[in-house]
């Protein structure tokens, strides 16, 4: 498989502090690769550079080929990113702040967007002003701005956090059938216990680099034989880390 995301040596550092130092990440077509690490890891960082919202220090970053600081447009084109729900416009009803999304990338929200969104219960809400909306439901709204026009990449940050227990098997579904389709996920997440029966492969971000992976086939025994032990390994490599300190 192509590789649809390449992060070479990766740093970023405000003053003295180093918040990421030397990362190395590939994502290919078809991955669901989970970024996992502790609080102020660099995480959040990794991903703001991914969008071209932090420049890196030193290092590189690739989107199907394209360099994310000489194109920042044309790398974002061919992402998908949830807002953070607490910044979505509150004066403005679901689908209205859907169809500016999707007017700012160019597009119109597909029938099967639509549909998705009614299999997630947004039915009622359609009409409603973000500002009346559960963290839930807002929840909701930034995973189909992120699936507006099937982007082949998708980075999402926490995205399960306060969905309900329908709709959070329906995303996880939806990331998976499209991972089957060829598009690359990038999920960072603190949720160990459901990696091994939804991701491909992980990665743990301590110390501001990639001090850990996991591959497909390791992921594959542990969700045949141990569900549990994805987060047991999380917690004996960041306990080997003697001097772990959170960037």
């Amino acid at each position: 498989m192509s590789e649809m995301l390449v992060i070479r040596g990766a740093a970023l550092r405000y003053g003295d502090h180093v918040v990421l130092n030397g990362v190395e990440l590939q994502l290919a077509r078809g991955d669901l690769l989970g970024l996992v690490g502790p609080n102020g890891s660099g995480k959040t960082s990794l991903i703001r550079a991914i969008l071209g919202l932090r420049p890196l220090s030193a290092g590189r970053i690739e989107i199907d080929g394209i360099d994310v600081a000489s194109d920042p447009r044309g790398a974002r084109a061919l992402l998908g990113f949830a807002p953070d729900p607490a910044l979505l416009p509150g004066y403005l009803t679901l689908r209205q702040a859907l169809d500016v999304a999707a007017a700012a990338r160019e597009q119109t929200a597909s029938d099967a967007l639509l549909a998705f969104g009614d299999t997630l219960q947004l039915a009622p809400y359609w009409q409603r002003r973000i500002e009346t909306l559960s963290l839930g439901t807002r929840q909701k709204l930034a995973i189909l701005i992120a699936l507006l026009g099937d982007p082949p990449l998708l980075v999402l940050d926490e995205v399960l956090n306060g969905l309900d227990p329908i709709a959070g098997f329906e995303v996880k579904q939806e990331l998976q059938r499209r991972c089957a389709n060829g598009t690359a996920v990038l999920l960072a997440t603190h949720g160990l216990e459901m990696a091994p029966t939804l991701l491909t492969r992980a990665a743990l971000l301590a110390n501001g680099h990639i001090a850990k992976t996991w591959n497909a086939d390791t992921i594959a025994q542990w969700r045949h034989e141990d569900p549990a032990a994805f987060e047991r390994a999380v917690v004996a490599t960041l306990r080997q880390l003697h001097d772990f300190r959170p960037a």
